[in-house]
């Protein structure tokens, strides 16, 4: 990171402080985006950028008002709810932790990674053009699995010895949420069933407030992949147009809680809380007319080169590979009963 950079990122975090929730017994009584303005700066105030606090203020006002009944939590997976850095080497992706136990094949679908990557992130392809690479990406992946013989048991294996770990603070975040029965919807360009086996290793816990909608496989009785359902899914075309491919979603978490609402009750709420990594991860929120949505954006590396566009694009912005906390103080401000 260069010198300018960090003056630029220092100046920034001095006017925009950002307290760690767990800091503050009573959230409630900091429930507007001016009032942690004022607080002290923290390691956590570092890691939070806000760009317009006038803004965010008026949004958290909005949403508060319309109450919880309103509010929904749409979250992309990786390296947004899981880390992007694990144990100081790079956290693997649902995709990328799968291994086939063929490695023919997982050496052909290296050798799309490590060609199609660079291209997702690269500020100078254009959108049209890196959309049409990502379905490339994505179809040739999936042809891959089906063709090199996946098996359900070969995805429990992967997921057992995977270097993959969520942010701290999710559960918190979660359990927050499904107290004040407040759905999220994770948009996921990876595999569905690879992230619901990473829920139930890694989290230990279900939540009954918790969809998924990603790509979902079909396996035989012989628990071998045949083919995937619906439309595929990728890094630029997540949104809730895709809604309809999450039903059923998360049976397999054990819901000992009854049925969850049907997908029609997530377009009844309008006010969206968006959680991403990408800038593509905007558009999650497409098919939903929403009325005020606040998005987060998690800014893990390459901060130098694209923090301006994610300061513009996103209403906050987290580096640094950094926890939940922040999150959870903003949406304790959004669900306070406070003035």
């Amino acid at each position: 990171m260069s010198y300018c950079f960090q003056l630029q990122l220092q100046a920034i975090t001095r006017h925009f402080p950002f307290p760690r929730f767990s800091h503050y017994k009573n959230s409630s009584s900091f429930s507007c985006a001016k009032d942690y303005l004022e607080m002290e700066d923290t390691k956590e105030a570092s890691e939070l950028l806000v760009a317009d606090p006038v803004l965010l203020d008026k949004k958290i006002d909005a949403i508060r008002l319309a109450g919880p009944q309103k509010l929904q939590v749409i979250a992309d997976f990786d390296a947004t709810l899981t880390k992007f850095w694990v144990n100081g080497i790079r956290g693997q992706s649902s995709h990328g932790l799968l291994q086939q136990c063929n490695p023919e094949y997982d050496a052909k679908r290296q050798q799309l990674y490590e060609y199609y990557y660079p291209l997702e992130f690269s500020p100078t392809i254009g959108l049209e053009e890196k959309t049409k690479l990502m379905e490339e990406w994505w179809g040739k992946t999936h042809g891959l699995l089906v063709e090199g013989g996946l098996t359900y048991e070969s995805i429990r294996k992967s997921v057992a010895d995977s270097n993959i770990a969520f942010r701290e603070g999710v559960v918190e975040l979660f359990e927050f949420l499904e107290e004040r029965d407040i759905p999220v919807l994770i948009f996921s360009a990876g595999l569905a069933d690879i992230i619901e086996e990473v829920l139930r290793s890694k989290l230990h816990s279900s939540f009954k407030n918790v969809r998924i909608v990603s790509n979902r496989m079909v396996f035989d009785d012989d628990g071998r992949l045949v083919s995937f359902k619906g439309k595929l899914i990728h890094s630029l075309n997540k949104n809730e147009h895709a809604l309809d491919m999450a039903a059923p979603v998360h049976e397999q978490l054990g819901d000992m809680n009854g049925q969850t609402d049907d997908n029609t009750s997530f377009k009844k709420r309008t006010n969206v809380l968006l959680l991403g990594d990408h800038i593509g991860d905007l558009g999650m929120s497409n098919g939903l007319n929403y009325e005020t949505r606040i998005s987060v954006g998690f800014l893990n590396n390459n901060i130098e080169n694209s923090f301006s566009c994610y300061r513009e694009a996103f209403d906050v912005v987290l580096v640094n590979d950094a926890p939940m906390w922040g999150v959870i103080k903003l949406v304790s401000q959004m669900c306070s009963s406070g003035s």
